[in-house]
């Protein structure tokens, strides 16, 4: 749902890949990314083809899974958004195997004449915004000691992926440059590298209606949902949800006085204890409590894009000291 660009890419390079794999084998010799062909014969063709199906069904899968958590970026930012960071992320990318394979063949002295075909450069530079952007809920823990995050499942993937083929690191590593340069706020490469609007609007009414998805109805919506763990812990949460619905609405109802939402500092322990001392019989005095923690707005909004409502959004910011991690961590949990 609300990811077009992300189901095509998922389901039009994959089909390809499956039937170059099992039933047009001569014809793959027109999707491998030959580097030689392209700066000596100058077939710039190569590009399109060579960087965008992958011809070894290890990498397609691994790939395709990626993108599938991935696409929160798409429900995120949008679709045109988001195609041009794949735009500009393989555009660089393409740029940037072409620099490392040279300076391979400077310092080293190896002649790389191919790489490894797909859409693997994009996909490595959608690393980037998933560490900083994406939030770090902790599952379990092994041995006491490793933590398995939310997160954990689509960095095997990554070095799955990476670990696949000889040459491969090269796209990752040109893939994890482009990320960075296109999220940069220095370089202001997202200005000039991006969709054009009527490129956009040409896509949304021919393929859009082809690759888009009715809001599924026989799931509850929570919060963000941003990876298939994180949407299965909300699930279990919410189940404890509607056992303190009771508690919710009592407190609720105590602080309609004060025109608060929820009482966070009472749901959640850790941050009630730093203001201990402010209570007297469960009742803050006027002279000690704190003044209100100012709220960025735009910290608001960006929770409100993930699917919270603006009042628990600025309780829980309030509640954090204006923190976005811990207040999304927060809304995730409870």
């Amino acid at each position: 749902d609300k990811a077009p660009l992300s189901k095509s890419l998922l389901l039009v390079p994959s089909a390809v890949s499956i039937f170059l794999t099992l039933l047009f084998q001569h014809y793959q010799k027109f999707f491998t990314y030959n580097l030689q062909a392209i700066k000596e014969d100058f077939q710039i063709w190569r590009l399109v083809c060579g960087r965008t199906v992958c011809l070894d069904l290890k990498d397609t899968f691994c790939s395709s899974l990626l993108i599938y958590n991935f696409r929160i970026f798409e429900r995120r930012y949008g679709s045109r958004k988001f195609a041009s960071f794949l735009l500009g992320a393989w555009m660089l990318s393409a740029l940037f195997d072409l620099l490392l394979i040279e300076i391979t063949q400077y310092i080293f002295g190896i002649t790389i004449n191919s790489l490894p075909s797909g859409f693997l450069g994009p996909v490595f530079a959608l690393f980037v915004p998933f560490y900083s952007s994406i939030p770090r809920v902790q599952v379990t823990q092994v041995l006491g000691h490793f933590s398995i995050t939310n997160k954990t499942l689509v960095y095997i993937l990554g070095l799955q992926l990476l670990t696949s083929g000889s040459y491969i690191w090269i796209l990752a590593l040109s893939g994890l440059v482009s990320g960075i340069c296109y999220n940069s706020s220095i370089l202001k490469v997202h200005r000039i590298l991006c969709v054009p609007s009527w490129v956009a609007k040409i896509f949304s009414w021919t393929l859009e209606p082809i690759f888009s998805s009715a809001e599924p109805t026989n799931e509850v919506r929570v919060g963000m949902g941003a990876t298939v763990d994180i949407q299965r812990q909300q699930r279990m949460e919410l189940l404890d949800r509607q056992i303190m619905m009771s508690q919710v609405a009592q407190m609720r109802r105590q602080r309609q006085q004060q025109g608060g939402m929820i009482n966070w500092n009472r749901l959640f322990p850790p941050l009630r204890h730093r203001h201990n001392a402010n209570y007297q019989d469960h009742r803050p005095s006027e002279q000690d409590t704190p003044p209100p923690t100012e709220v960025s707005e735009e910290q608001v909004a960006r929770l409100m894009e993930m699917g919270f409502s603006r009042g628990d959004a600025l309780e829980a910011l309030r509640a954090s000291n204006n923190d976005l991690n811990v207040a999304t961590n927060f809304l995730l949990q409870h």
